[in-house]
């Protein structure tokens, strides 16, 4: 499993190839390819690599799929026995982001790539298996 940890937003997020999240809002249009270099870890196949507080050389693409605002949240404000009472609603603005793939020092981690290195990773044992078994 091939994961990321990337700051943004001044928010921290862990981010999968091939899922999408809602971020804060960027300006960027939509169907547009969006790099984030603010990488503070990568986990690919066991290896972990840690930044101080960045990796130098890791980036994260993905694709702009669409603007959105959150949900409605209110603030009511009231001071007892003063009859002052303020209720106001805020919806925040977000970009909805998915991941396209995790660059390390020039290298493609893609979905793709963590989907055919466990497939091949299930099948050897099974051959090996099948292989004592006629013996």
């Amino acid at each position: 499993m091939t994961y990321a940890i990337i700051e943004t937003g001044g928010k921290q997020l862990r981010v999968e190839p091939g899922r999408f999240y809602d971020i804060e809002l960027l300006a960027a249009e939509p169907d547009a390819t969006v790099t984030i270099e603010k990488v503070l870890l990568v986990q690919h196949d066991g290896n972990v690599t840690v930044g101080q507080p960045l990796i130098n050389g890791a980036t994260v693409e993905g694709t702009v799929v669409r603007h959105l605002r959150g949900r409605k949240v209110l603030v009511y404000k009231m001071k007892p026995k003063k009859k002052t009472r303020k209720k106001r609603g805020h919806r925040q603005e977000i970009t909805r982001l998915m991941i396209d793939s995790i660059n390390l020092n020039g290298s493609k981690l893609t979905a793709q790539a963590a989907a055919t290195t466990e497939t091949s990773a299930s099948q050897a044992p099974a051959e090996t298996t099948e292989e004592t078994a006629s013996e």
